[in-house]
């Protein structure tokens, strides 16, 4: 089988030696004469071009919605964690606020607390020390 340029063949083509673009009985391109145009030719015997146009119209209908609703599932999204982003900032402000406190009540009461434990961890020590040295026995 010979190639043709015009149909798509090995020489000279758009595709790249590819096949042509054929979307049903009737329809098939091929390059204008020495351009980078693409010609449709239309074959009158074959009339199920509407049904297909129609059916085509349908299917961009149906990727249109799908799409409004995946931007809206978006900004819903994005709202969301704009909200969420809020939360987390006033909850890191408050727990902030609450170390700064707890630092302020640390210094107003003195190091007592760290003398008590401390000397509780040291007498702890020392009775374990001294109840291994009793059942060593």
């Amino acid at each position: 089988m010979a190639s043709n340029p015009h149909r798509g063949g090995a020489g000279g083509s758009l595709y790249g030696g590819a096949a042509p673009y054929r979307s049903g009985e009737g329809l098939s391109t091929r390059n204008a004469a020495g351009s980078e145009e693409i010609q449709l030719r239309i074959d009158p015997m074959h009339s199920d071009l509407d049904d297909e146009i129609s059916g085509l119209h349908g299917q961009v209908r149906q990727l249109k919605n799908i799409a409004q609703e995946i931007g809206s599932e978006a900004k819903f999204q994005r709202d969301f964690l704009d909200e969420l982003q809020m939360t987390l900032i006033r909850a890191q402000a408050g727990v902030k606020n609450n170390i700064r406190k707890l630092n302020l009540s640390i210094i107003r009461s003195g190091n007592n607390h760290i003398m008590h434990v401390v000397l509780f961890a040291l007498l702890l020590f020392f009775i374990l020390y001294m109840w291994s040295k009793m059942f060593k026995r």
